[in-house]
């Protein structure tokens, strides 16, 4: 997927705000494309214009996926429906089969270690748990493009690294094409294939950095990642200007 001289303005009594002015960018299939950038700058604003939220007002969106997951802030869990049952929402249009709907949800809970609470309802989930289970609806969803926006921002550090390794292990089994925007660099160089930095509104990419460490060997200790990191650094001291 790639978009080309993509623009986006929001009116106000007070003027135009230039969100995007010919921004353009590539997305490989089945990578983790990482954006991070200044506040304001309209990483969300993207991703919702992806999602088919938002129009947008110039530019080409080419090759978008007709199934997409959104993994959002929160969980959007629906309060009604058990932990299994949240899963087997994205489910039911695509496989009718009872049996084999059962045995893809209980793969996806095992896969986020929820196995035990498939029968529990969000409220009985700590905030951890409900991310969790929102991540593996999102893994469940027959989609080839998945967009994350900040999905661990609310978490403290241990659980953000435990729901980071969720998601990557979930993503090294099935792997879509994936947007994926945060604030944090760290949580950044443990899951891209490729950093993109933004610069401030009208976003412009003030350049990209490839991770060739395999997922499964990156340590935030290591140097070759902190060589890594230090460059992403430099990027996004750059864009503030």
């Amino acid at each position: 997927m790639d978009i080309d001289r993509l623009q986006k303005r929001f009116s106000s009594p007070s003027g135009d705000l230039r969100v995007f002015e010919d921004l353009s960018m590539k997305f490989p299939e089945n990578t983790i494309t990482v954006i991070l950038g200044p506040s304001g700058c309209g990483k969300t604003t993207l991703l919702n214009i992806l999602a088919g939220f938002m129009p947008y007002d110039g530019g080409v969106i080419r090759r978008k996926p007709k199934q997409i997951s959104y993994l959002f802030q929160e969980p959007r869990l629906l309060p009604w429906r058990t932990v299994e049952r949240n899963i087997s929402l994205v489910l039911e249009h695509h496989i009718t089969d009872r049996v084999k709907q059962n045995e893809a949800v209980h793969h996806y809970l095992e896969l986020v270690g929820l196995q035990r609470f498939a029968g529990h309802y969000p409220h009985e989930l700590s905030g951890g748990m409900k991310q969790r289970a929102a991540i593996a609806r999102a893994f469940a969803c027959p989609s080839q493009l998945l967009l994350m926006d900040e999905p661990f921002q609310a978490l403290d550090l241990d659980l953000r690294i435990s729901l980071v390794n969720s998601f990557t292990r979930l993503w090294e089994e099935d792997p879509k094409t994936t947007i994926f925007v945060t604030h944090d660099i760290q949580e950044a160089l443990m899951v891209a294939d490729t950093v993109t930095v933004f610069s401030k509104a009208p976003a412009q990419v003030r350049g990209t950095v490839k991770i060739s460490i395999p997922r499964s060997q990156r340590s935030l200790e290591d140097a070759e990642l902190s060589k890594v990191e230090r460059k992403v650094l430099s990027l996004l001291l750059s864009s503030r200007g």
